[in-house]
């Protein structure tokens, strides 16, 4: 199993990423949350097996639609089990 987070900046914001960012996640069977930061990128954490968070990484960075534009994404390893059960939009 895999815990990552991750900083996405672009134009992430207004453009329904983290409704993407949900709906891909749940697509892969990823637990976790997504949260716009007050500095215009968008945070997330998200666990699951290696190669769907893999996968889950690699359609965030294309984004959700022509409106969205991924600029930068810094992906770290977290360590630990996550008690999520489910991908969550924060506010």
């Amino acid at each position: 199993m895999k815990y990552v987070s991750a900083r996405v900046q672009g134009r992430v914001q207004g453009v329904g990423f983290r409704y993407f960012t949900q709906h891909t996640a749940m697509n892969h069977n990823i637990t976790g949350w997504v949260k716009n930061e007050d500095d215009g990128a968008v945070s997330l954490e998200a666990y699951g097996e290696d190669n769907n968070i893999d996968r889950f990484l690699e359609e965030i960075k294309k984004g959700p639609t022509s409106f969205a534009k991924v600029s930068e994404m810094d992906v770290n390893k977290l360590s630990g089990d996550p008690d999520y059960t489910s991908f969550d939009v924060k506010y």
